[in-house]
């Protein structure tokens, strides 16, 4: 699973990696947990790219009652078209949520000690995810996300069984595409089994949300 995340590069950094001019303010985050914020890029109505904040932890628009939200921060790659919960995100509100790396727990002797886990190179990158807007009454619209899931490669497989799936450059510009087909669509959702990475443990510290600062990515004796 993907349940916590950093995302600090700045604006040139993401639009080097992505090959497209965007136009977005955010705070360096080295923490980010579900039911808060996170950064996404998506196409809007008229099919120009750009980024937006969403809460994190899919609300469907035909939810009774948000709270279904925390339960939904992650969706199945294998199922994720097919699932009610997310068939319809699929099909139409794709997005990628931007990360520099996430973590992951490994156990150990003494317990779980965690691990901040980047592209080999570096580089921010995209988690494939899904969008959608909740509304009740006249209020503003809810607008949520979740992150797609998938199985874990060789290099994570020490840590857990399930990893995020990772794009970047002209593949995550595929993801987006509205035109794109289902099968080519689910295809990409395997491409990140090729993705390298690195990995080092980091401070405890990160196990409370409360905690964001740079420090947290910060290699940590084991």
């Amino acid at each position: 699973m993907c349940g916590r995340f950093a995302f600090f590069s700045p604006r040139e950094a993401v639009v080097a990696a992505f090959g497209a001019d965007i136009e977005y303010e955010f705070n360096p985050r080295y923490n980010i947990a579900p039911s808060q914020e996170v950064t996404l890029l998506r196409l809007d109505e008229s099919g120009h790219l750009r980024a937006d904040n969403y809460r994190w932890g899919l609300v469907p628009f035909w939810a009774k009652d948000p709270a279904i939200g925390n339960r939904m921060i992650n969706a199945r790659a294998e199922t994720v078209a097919e699932k009610p919960s997310y068939r319809q995100s699929f099909s139409r509100r794709r997005c990628l949520v931007l990360a520099n790396g996430f973590y992951e727990w490994r156990k150990n002797e003494t317990g779980k000690t965690p691990y901040f886990i980047s592209r080999a190179d570096g580089q921010p990158f995209g988690m494939a995810g899904l969008w959608d807007e909740w509304a009740k009454g006249d209020g503003a619209p809810l607008r949520t996300c979740t992150v797609i899931t998938t199985v874990a490669n060789e290099f994570m497989r020490s840590m857990h069984d399930r990893m995020p799936v990772i794009m970047g450059g002209n593949e995550a510009m595929g993801w987006l595409n509205t035109e794109a087909a289902k099968d080519i669509l689910l295809s990409m959702l395997m491409g990140s089994q090729q993705v390298e990475l690195r990995a080092w443990a980091v401070s405890k510290s990160v196990n409370n949300p409360i905690n964001d600062n740079a420090k947290l990515i910060e290699p940590v004796a084991v």
